[in-house]
């Protein structure tokens, strides 16, 4: 089993920082971080941003504003948030996934509040 721990989130104001963190342990060997999700009140789940094979991807909406990295030695997957604005507010996921089960694994969720 895999287990995915969050942090970092928060209340911020607008034009603030945020970083998220999202530490695995467990049956880790086969494992790889995919990306950072959100979901807004009454909406569903979307992209923020991935990455695979060394390349990363962002959701238009952040293009500029986040980064995504990741500690291998830590094996935690990081989220840089900056500039961030109201419609940034969400419950971020973390997704990693098993290579030799191709299972996803999500994480517990951040609440992230960007407001004055």
């Amino acid at each position: 089993q895999v287990q995915l721990v969050e942090s970092g989130g928060g209340l911020v104001q607008p034009g603030g920082s945020l970083r998220l963190s999202c530490a695995a342990s467990g049956s880790i060997l086969s494992i790889i971080p995919m990306g950072w999700y959100r979901q807004a009140p009454g909406k569903q789940r979307t992209l923020v941003a991935t990455m695979a094979g060394g390349s990363t991807n962002y959701a238009d909406s952040v293009k500029g504003r986040f980064a995504i990295s990741r500690d291998i030695g830590k094996n935690t997957l990081l989220l840089q948030m900056n500039t961030l604005k109201p419609e940034d507010t969400a419950v971020y996921y973390c997704n990693f996934r098993d290579l030799r089960t191709r299972t996803d694994y999500w994480g517990q969720g951040t609440q992230v509040t960007v407001s004055s």
